[in-house]
């Protein structure tokens, strides 16, 4: 299914491996040359702005393609405008493997021709069906999937995982209020069972192309999990989807169990990441906490938002102090101690040039040798021997 050389991509892992190894600190600059010199990889772009930059020029190719190929399929009308949107998906398809065979991934060039064959796919559909919003979402799942497969592009996973959460949305609504009213237990459920779906899918990979996209994947279980029950999420798409209002005093159904939900999850999150070393889901967890405080400020603002948050601030101030205070001495585990693979000690670094600024130090420089040689000399002065 993978379009490209296995070889390049073993290669590809063992790059990526020896920059991390040099970020580290663990080898040297001219090691990392020598691996890179001595393995052939793929043309990517690393730089977001230059692959962004690619992705513009490519998209200008692939319109003009399609624009060139609509000069010549315009005088049919209606019949063109049918099946246009198709042509156009072979185009996108087409340009994929032609770049996929010259050995471009994740350039920028690429990802417009995948992510078009992808779009122009579910506007074919849409056009077909007249606008059948599950038929469309199901189609753009499986073309998702497809570019993710052959291409092992990441904006297509996510692609799917949107896609397939649609779809799921828009079959629940085909079952009228009931479905409306159970969509939130069912979001929850199915973004359970997928996310301990893909977490034995990562586990039993033999090889790590995949590897990724499982993680993004999962990672996105995790945020619809947080989302699908949130109390704001929920009470606004009720307002929404079936029209319910909220009268003062009142509350929507089951908003016990909705506001358990919205704090106890991120907390779970938090924990969990803590004792598995999960760096992904602490990120989440922190997220979905921030979100948690702003879904209750929405509804019940306590306190005028500048002493919330300058309170908010105190109190992060005083975990963060804490924290480090226990955390700074150990050596293993959940430390505060730098880490060489991830560059974690920039905020060191920072705090540093703060304090330097602050007191107005300097660097130490080193005074550039002079040219001219002295020494040879017993005594203090000049040093001047009797050779001199």
């Amino acid at each position: 299914m993978i379009v490209y050389d296995k070889k390049l991509l073993d290669n590809q892992i063992l790059v990526d491996e020896a920059q991390t190894l040099y970020k580290g600190g663990f080898i040297s600059k001219e090691q990392k040359k020598f691996v890179q010199n001595e393995l052939p990889v793929f043309k990517s772009q690393e730089n977001i702005l230059v692959r962004i930059g690619f992705f513009l020029l490519s998209s200008l190719l692939y319109g003009s393609i399609c624009g060139a190929i609509s000069i010549f399929g315009i005088s049919a009308e209606n019949a063109y405008f049918q099946i246009s949107f198709y042509i156009f998906a072979v185009v996108g398809f087409a340009g994929s493997e032609i770049l996929a065979k010259q050995n471009f991934h994740n350039h920028g060039l690429d990802d417009a021709f995948i992510l078009g064959t992808i779009m122009n796919i579910g506007i074919a559909i849409a056009i077909t069906t007249e606008g059948y919003e599950a038929v469309i979402a199901f189609f753009m799942a499986v073309a998702s999937i497809c570019m993710f497969l052959r291409y092992l592009h990441l904006l297509s996973m996510l692609a799917f995982c949107l896609s397939v959460t649609a779809f799921l949305f828009y079959q629940m609504f085909e079952f009228g209020d009931i479905g409306k009213a159970i969509l939130p237990f069912v979001a929850m459920i199915f973004a359970v069972f997928f996310y301990f779906l893909t977490k034995k899918m990562m586990y039993s990979l033999t090889k790590s192309y995949y590897l990724n996209g499982l993680l993004l994947a999962n990672s996105f279980c995790l945020v619809l999990l947080y989302l699908s029950c949130n109390y704001l999420v929920v009470r606004e798409l009720s307002a929404e989807l079936l029209g319910a209002e909220v009268k003062p005093g009142t509350d929507i159904k089951f908003a016990f169990f909705f506001y358990a939900f919205t704090f106890i999850v991120p907390i779970v999150y938090l924990a969990q990441a803590l004792r598995t070393k999960d760096r992904i889901m602490l990120w989440i967890g922190f997220l979905a906490i921030g979100f948690s405080i702003y879904t209750i400020r929405f509804y019940y603002a306590v306190l005028p938002v500048e002493v919330a948050l300058t309170l908010g601030g105190l109190i992060l101030f005083a975990i963060a102090y804490f924290s480090i205070r226990k955390l700074k001495e150990k050596e293993s585990g959940l430390t505060f101690k730098p880490d060489r693979i991830n560059h974690s000690d920039a905020f060191l670094n920072a705090e540093a040039l703060v304090v330097a600024s602050a007191f107005g130090m300097k660097p130490e420089v080193k005074p550039q040798d002079s040219p001219m040689e002295f020494g040879g000399g017993g005594f203090s002065g000049g040093g001047s021997s009797e050779s001199f």
